[in-house]
C-alpha cells in the first residue's frame, strides 16, 4: 500500500531528511586516509544523536551500525569497524539515514579519499548524474519505470552497468515502505507516480558487471568481479511540479 504524504506529514519529513544530510556531509568531510569506518559510524550516530534523532539504520534487521561504509568493491550495507582503515585511492560509500518525529529520511552518496584512478572518479560523478537523469521523470502522472530506465539509460550509455539485486524504495513512517524503485526496467510501464509518494531514488553502479555477491557476514554487498562500484542517494517527494529533493541542507545536495 502506498502512503501519500499530506503537507503537514511532508513538514515533518522534512526535519529527518535535514538530519539524514547533515549526518551524510558530515561523514563525508571525514573521510581520510587513516580515518576507520568505525569512527565515520561514530560521527554520524553524534550527529543524528545530538539533533535529537535516532539513527534508522542502528538495530535495523540487526544490523550494527548507524552508518553503512563500504569501500572501493563493496557496494551497500558494508558493517562500520574500528580496524577498517580508508586508504588514499579508495571511494567510499556512506548511506544514513535518521528518524524523527515519527519519519525517516535516507540518503548516500560516495567519496574519493585523496586521489583516485580516473575511472573511479568517472563512476563516482555518473553515479551522481544517474540519480539526476532518472529524477527528470519522478513527476505527478509518469510511472515509477520511467525514472528507472532513465537511470539505466545513463549509466550505460556511459560504459558501467546498474545492479539489480537492490533497488529504491518509498520511505516514510516506515524506512522501507513501498513502492520499490529500481535502477533499470522499459520506461511507461509500473505504478503512477502521486503528489505526496516519497521516494528513495538510489543509483548503484558497478565498473564491470551487474552481479553482485553477499559476503557471510550476511550485510556486506561485493561486486562478483571486484570491480569497484558507486552508490548515491536522495529521499525525494512527488509534487505538483519538479520534485523535491527533501535530503538537502538550506537548498545545497551534496
Amino acid at each position: 500500500m502506498i502512503h501519500l504524504k499530506s503537507e503537514q506529514e511532508l513538514e515533518r519529513m522534512r526535519l529527518a531528511c535535514r538530519i539524514t544530510a547533515l549526518a551524510r556531509k558530515a561523514a563525508a568531510d571525514a573521510v581520510r586516509p587513516g580515518v576507520t569506518t568505525g569512527e565515520i559510524d561514530r560521527i554520524v550516530r553524534k550527529t543524528i544523536e545530538d539533533m535529537g534523532a535516532r539513527p534508522s539504520f542502528l538495530g535495523y534487521g540487526g544490523f550494527p551500525g548507524s552508518a553503512c561504509v563500504s569501500i572501493n568493491d563493496e557496494v551497500i550495507h558494508g558493517i562500520p569497524s574500528e580496524t577498517r582503515v580508508i586508504k588514499e585511492g579508495d571511494i567510499v560509500k556512506v548511506d544514513v539515514g535518521a528518524y524523527i518525529d515519527g519519519y525517516h529520511g535516507d540518503c548516500a552518496c560516495t567519496i574519493a579519499c585523496g586521489e583516485v584512478p580516473e575511472e573511479a572518479r568517472r563512476l563516482i560523478e555518473v553515479t551522481r548524474q544517474s540519480f539526476y537523469e532518472g529524477i527528470r521523470f519522478a513527476r505527478e502522472g509518469n510511472r515509477v519505470s520511467d525514472i528507472s530506465a532513465a537511470v539505466q539509460a545513463y549509466v550505460e550509455e556511459n560504459g558501467f552497468s546498474v545492479v539489480r539485486a537492490y533497488v529504491g524504495h518509498g520511505v516514510g513512517e516506515r524506512l522501507h515502505e513501498s513502492p520499490e524503485v529500481p535502477n533499470f526496467g522499459r520506461p511507461g510501464h509500473g505504478l503512477r507516480l502521486q503528489r505526496g509518494m516519497t521516494l528513495a531514488v538510489e543509483p548503484m553502479v558497478n565498473a564491470g558487471v551487474y552481479d553482485i555477491k553477499v559476503l557471510p557476514d550476511g550485510w556486506t554487498v561485493k561486486t562478483k568481479d571486484g570491480k569497484l562500484s558507486a552508490h548515491y542517494e536522495n529521499t525525494i517527494a512527488i509534487t505538483d511540479g519538479e520534485p523535491e529533493i527533501m535530503t538537502n541542507i538550506d537548498g545545497e545536495v551534496l
